[in-house]
């Protein structure tokens, strides 16, 4: 499961690349997203010094996007706020029963399938995700009030 900030990074990532050509402040995510700005603020200080957002002080400042959307994928977000290495979890590898073993193996299995499709989703292809989904609800909607 992806923790909170890595979440929010990816909001706000969205948000911003979805118009790199606009600046948000993090309140103006954080509206959106319910999250704090304050909790915000330090996933878009890391972003920043990560090189994939920019930010403009003063009035009209905010930040904005200035990765590469088609190349930036989730894992590349998530490995900036968790460590997304396969190491053993086990307390004693060398007293480890039969069991231990057998969940332990089926956990990093799970875990390799879910940071290997992590790598294979870029922000442009949530971007897409986003569209699709937009539009369907548009269409139901359209729909439901005919």
């Amino acid at each position: 499961m992806v923790q909170q900030s890595s979440r929010i990074a990816i909001y706000a990532l969205i948000e911003l690349a979805s118009n790199p050509d606009r600046q948000l402040s993090a309140a103006e995510i954080g509206e959106k997203y319910r999250i704090s700005a304050h909790h915000l603020a330090k996933v878009l200080m890391t972003l920043g010094r990560a090189g994939l957002v920019k930010a403009t002080r003063g009035v009209g400042g905010g930040y904005s996007f200035i990765g590469n959307a088609k190349r930036l994928n989730l894992l590349d977000v998530i490995s900036l706020f968790e460590d997304t290495s396969m190491g053993c979890k086990l307390a004693d590898p060398s007293t480890a029963t039969a069991e231990e073993w057998a969940l332990f193996d089926i956990s990093k299995e799970i875990k390799e399938i879910s940071m290997s499709t992590y790598a294979s989703i870029t922000i442009a292809t949530m971007l897409k995700q986003i569209e699709r989904r937009k539009k369907a609800a548009a269409a139901k909607n359209k729909i439901g009030a005919a």
